[in-house]
């Protein structure tokens, strides 16, 4: 492996906020490069390295750097749930799951956290245009999410609501929605 980390994202895409939070907890230096137009037009580089979404990002980073901060437990059967929830998350959220906990994986930030969170910014938007409110029917999902933004590594990652509420928009005018 080169000593080169290069991050290629678009700052509305939540997987591309789940590398940056990953990188930045374990503490991985990297150059950010912004793609511009990843609909029309995907740099050479983008197409190179990604051709096929084959792996997900933050579980290579963490195999990569297994002792600086996992996110993932060592235990077999633990690693299992945790990659689980994690796929399941991404099909359909439960608030019931996180319970009282202060994060997915317990009392500690983890992998499921870092799968979930990039919605977070993300929920202004479906508020805005699905006409319900996030705080009264997620509650606990909402709280979490509070948490989860008071760490630096989230904090840092996830774009300004507002530009993802003016990003649909954009893409509403784009597709003839609006």
């Amino acid at each position: 492996m080169g000593d080169e980390v290069i991050l290629l994202n678009f700052w509305p895409s939540i997987f591309g906020m789940r590398t940056t939070i990953a990188l930045e907890e374990k503490g991985i230096k990297y150059e950010y490069r912004e793609e511009e137009d990843v609909i029309n037009n995907k740099t050479p580089l983008l197409l190179e390295m990604n051709p096929v979404h084959k792996k997900n990002p933050v579980q290579y980073i963490d195999e990569i750097w297994p002792d600086t901060n996992p996110f993932l437990p060592k235990d077999p059967y633990q690693r299992a749930q945790a990659l689980f929830w994690a796929d399941f998350i991404e099909k359909k959220i439960l608030q019931t799951e996180l319970g009282d906990k202060p994060y997915f994986g317990g009392n500690k930030f983890g992998f499921v956290d870092i799968v979930l969170i990039g919605f977070y910014c993300w929920f202004p938007a479906y508020e805005k245009f699905g006409n319900y409110s996030m705080e009264s029917e997620c509650s606990e999902l909402m709280a979490w999410g509070k948490r989860c933004m008071k760490r630096d590594s989230v904090a840092k990652s996830l774009p300004d609501p507002e530009r993802v509420i003016g990003y649909v928009l954009h893409l509403k005018q784009l597709f003839g929605l609006e």
